[in-house]
């Protein structure tokens, strides 16, 4: 597949991509649907819509994910579809398959296509909204380029400056690793890491901690512009690095339903997602291992003394961890039934459930 074709095959790997999108996209839709009077969904490298045989791309699987949402109807906001791609035969494609369903949508939902950069179209819209002296609608951002410039980390602050918005970004690491050493790169990483501290992560000889510098950096560089959570995950071919994504959110809630959105995805072929707090775990099996979440947990709480099930709750749901909310009930449970933990019996009623205001207490290996 080149850059310059309209359509081109779906690569196996981007079904890991689009499903975490869509397991996303139904949690988000009804949570920020019902409570706000708009919502955006923004695609900033849409694309032309579909593969060459047809399978749906991104915007296409927003789009759906919100039409065959089962609570659509107990939605109020309205819901504004922008799809953004700079490439003119792309964006003519892409129309040609919104523009048909355009009659088909409920009237509190919108779709605009633009020709345009994404850089250019984001700092556009939030230069109006600046003059007009009000913030973006909840909104998420999705950043999938090819390569590694139009995605300056300029643009996700003014993204991240307001309150309810996410951004989803492909980070290109291939990319980097390729032209970190290139003149005439130098700017495009300079605009990506908001900074030109990359240029330290060239000189590292070994390829994992080169890698780790990077990751890093970049999820640093996306807390300082305001992201109170970072949640960062990889896709695998067996042992080989295919992609990554970091998910930047200001809200908890966030952060716990995108993990989720990640552990839903079982791997397909030769793919799987793992996590990057707990060495080579692997994400979506059936019976995952939770010996690093236990770990965690013990290693977080142990000196804390006495706390809520709503803190483990927090600390879980975070993104201090590679797990989710609905996982560390069972870890708690085993460390009951080893006697790992204590209970205070007066703020539940049944032995091994943990319901809001659960006391606990880690119990220190003598």
């Amino acid at each position: 597949m080149t850059t310059t074709s309209t359509l081109w095959k779906l690569p196996p790997h981007t079904k890991g991509k689009h499903l975490v999108l869509k397991n996303y996209l139904n949690a988000w839709f009804p949570i920020l649907g019902k409570y706000n009077g708009r919502i955006l969904f923004i695609d900033g490298f849409a694309g032309p819509g579909e593969y060459r045989y047809g399978e749906k791309g991104s915007p296409l699987i927003a789009l759906n994910t919100y039409m065959e949402h089962r609570a659509r109807n107990r939605m109020s906001a309205e819901v504004y579809f922008i799809f953004i791609e700079k490439e003119k035969r792309r964006f003519d494609h892409l129309k040609s398959l919104i523009e048909p369903l355009i009659s088909t949508l409920p009237e509190n939902c919108k779709t605009e296509i633009i020709n345009d950069k994404f850089d250019g179209t984001m700092n556009e819209i939030m230069d109006l909204l600046d003059e007009q002296e009000k913030k973006l609608a909840p909104s998420f951002v999705m950043v999938d380029p090819f390569g590694v410039s139009g995605t300056p980390m300029e643009v996700i602050e003014r993204i991240l400056r307001n309150p309810k918005s996410e951004v989803f970004i492909s980070f290109q690491y291939d990319s980097i690793n390729r032209f970190s050493k290139k003149e005439e790169f130098e700017p495009h990483l300079n605009e990506l890491f908001g900074c030109n501290e990359w240029k330290n992560g060239a000189e590292i000889e070994d390829g994992k901690e080169r890698r780790t510098f990077y990751y890093n950096l970049y999820e640093r560089k996306l807390r300082d512009v305001g992201a109170n959570y970072v949640i960062h995950f990889d896709l695998f071919k067996k042992k080989r690095l295919i992609y990554s994504i970091f998910f930047g959110t200001k809200h908890i809630l966030g952060s716990d339903r995108m993990k989720q959105a990640i552990w839903q995805v079982s791997p397909f072929g030769d793919f799987a997602f793992r996590g990057v707090h707990a060495d080579q775990l692997t994400l979506g099996l059936e019976n995952p291992d939770l010996g690093p979440l236990k770990d965690a947990i013990i290693q977080h709480f142990v000196d804390t003394g006495w706390i809520y099930i709503e803190d483990v709750d927090n600390f879980v749901s975070s993104d201090a961890t590679d797990y989710h909310s609905g996982q560390y009930k069972k870890v708690l449970k085993d460390l009951e039934k080893n006697d790992k933990i204590e209970i205070d019996e007066s703020t539940r009623k049944r032995k091994l459930t943990y319901p809001i205001g659960t006391k606990i207490k880690i119990k220190q290996d003598h």
